[in-house]
């Protein structure tokens, strides 16, 4: 009776911090200036608060195997897809040309991607084959 009232407590709580992540991932989405802040905090926040309540979910029915199962297999899903969706969708937007928020310091991009062209240019160094490496 009493780990039953535990459990339930500790399946509120994942919940209600699962979802206090969710409200502060939609605030920042709502609220960031440009598109890569935007999806840093949504892609943070919603991955973490997907994941507790996930873990919710399969505490509550954890006698039935599958359904943890399921669970834990969404939880990896968020953390390895999460990020590189954000990812992929803010250099898309980088390179469509986004425009960045004002306060931007630093933009590493800027003098290696040709907008005319659509290419980007590696580091020096970087663009060399195996065979044109230093040996050392």
């Amino acid at each position: 009776m009493m780990i039953d009232l535990l459990v339930e407590i500790l399946i509120s709580l994942f919940l209600l911090t699962g979802v206090g992540f969710m409200f502060v991932a939609a605030l920042g989405l709502l609220r960031m200036p440009d598109l890569p802040i935007r999806l840093h905090a949504t892609t943070k926040a919603g991955a973490l608060g997907g994941g507790l309540l996930m873990i919710a979910v399969g505490l509550e029915f954890f006698g039935d195997v599958a359904v943890a199962a399921k669970a834990a297999a969404i939880i990896v899903f968020l953390v390895l897809t999460g990020p590189v969706a954000a990812h992929l969708i803010g250099r898309a937007g980088y390179f469509v040309g986004v425009p960045m928020w004002s306060g931007t310091i630093k933009d590493e991009l800027k003098r290696r991607y040709d907008h005319k062209t659509q290419t980007l240019m590696s580091p020096p160094g970087l663009n060399k084959t195996r065979d044109e490496q230093p040996k050392g």
